[in-house]
């Protein structure tokens, strides 16, 4: 147990036997942005966790889809999991916007089924800051969803430019940010270490 574990078990103690009830656990909107790497890997990490305490997961990703990642062939073998690829790839490289935009309101439909369900208690939505920047799905729409979320559920959200009403809604923001890369160096994306 950490030493924060350990605090936080001894406060919650010392609160039950003064009488007064233990801080009470709710679902939290946790937003992993900026422009370093490590963004989805934090929240595959979260999700990892929550499995292992029998959590129900669901991950939805919204942009990656033409490459077969670690992440997703592991995935495949885990009981609890539903792990949704509905992107088409990178924004950027697309010749249709047009079919990226239907995948991205496909995927957010996904989401937000699963997140109004309250069936599922973490809820990874996998690089969705960019479907606001490319217009593809209103982040007026996603807050009005997280706000009406079941108590219990868990919202991870990732990519980079988190917008400021998603972070100030969050409960818990990370920012990546970019101190150093091997890219710069020529070292391109490496299997089990970048995908």
């Amino acid at each position: 147990m950490s030493t924060n574990d350990a605090s936080d078990a001894a406060e919650a103690g010392e609160a039950e036997k003064a009488g007064a009830p233990a801080p009470k656990a709710r679902g939290l909107l946790v937003v992993y942005t900026g422009h370093g790497k490590g963004k989805t890997t934090a929240a595959l990490g979260m999700v990892f966790r929550a499995l292992g305490r029998g959590l129900r997961v669901t991950v939805v990703q919204f942009i990656k889809g033409k490459w077969k990642t670690g992440e997703r062939i592991f995935a495949e073998t885990l009981p609890g999991l539903q792990f949704h690829v509905m992107g088409l790839g990178f924004t950027w490289d697309s010749d249709d916007l047009g079919k990226d935009k239907a995948a991205a309101r496909a995927a957010w439909e996904t989401a937000r089924a699963a997140i109004a369900s309250g069936e599922r208690d973490l809820i990874v939505l996998d690089e969705l800051t960019y479907t606001f920047h490319y217009d593809f799905i209103s982040e007026d729409e996603v807050l009005e969803a997280l706000r009406a979320r079941p108590a219990h559920v868990h919202v991870v959200i990732t990519g980079r430019n988190a917008p400021e009403a998603l972070t100030e809604a969050a409960d818990l923001v990370t920012e990546m940010v970019a101190v150093k890369h091997p890219f710069a160096a020529g070292v391109k994306a490496q299997v089990g270490v970048d995908f």
